[in-house]
């Protein structure tokens, strides 16, 4: 009997190790909206999101052999946009984005969300677009993408400290432009 596959989608993978297109094709449906989305929520541009995700799926199909199975494809595809929409964040300013020569304090407390202020989904996807390209960076890898302060800074080549300092730069931001936007009456 054989162990169970952590991949729901074994069958188009073989088929696309094949060679076959319309097995690409269909695993490029499956995941296309979903990536593109963590994309997005990285580089801040629709345009930047749609080439990072093109190019992504190119090196997955392109790296496709070394696919091992010990995570789900998911997850594996997820990195692989990730680091395409890291590196055209580094390429935009052709410097690293987050500031990692600014000491602060790791012990700050996080800044809290206002609860007086109810605010609409698009009103917070605003404000995040707007962050710079290292806070949305941060921001984005650990309250969207769930990944801890030890893993942001070893994808992002920063130490564990830098990436908890621009997390909190980056919510304090968001927090500011969220008020702004409830003083002028902005609805996203």
């Amino acid at each position: 009997m054989e162990a169970p596959t952590l991949n729901l989608h074994q069958d188009l993978i073989d088929r696309c190790l094949e060679g076959e297109r319309s097995a690409q094709y269909a695993l490029y449906k499956k995941y296309a909206r979903a990536m593109y989305n963590v994309a997005l929520r990285i580089v801040g541009d629709a345009d930047d999101a749609q080439d990072v995700l093109q190019e992504a799926f190119v090196r997955a199909f392109d790296k496709l052999h070394t696919y091992s199975g010990v995570s789900t494809f998911g997850a594996w595809l997820k990195r692989i946009v990730i680091n395409q929409a890291l590196t055209l964040v580094k390429q935009r300013k052709g410097e690293t984005p987050w500031d990692d020569t600014m000491p602060e304090p790791v012990a700050e407390e996080a800044p809290s969300w206002p609860e007086e202020h109810k605010y609409a989904v698009e009103q917070v996807k605003r404000a995040v677009k707007e962050l710079p390209d290292g806070f949305r960076a941060v921001f984005s890898l650990y309250l969207m993408e769930g990944y801890d302060h030890r893993e942001i800074a070893e994808i992002l080549g920063i130490t564990e400290s830098t990436s908890k300092s621009q997390l909190n730069r980056a919510k304090k931001k968001v927090i500011e432009l969220l008020k702004g936007y409830s003083v002028y009456g902005t609805h996203g």
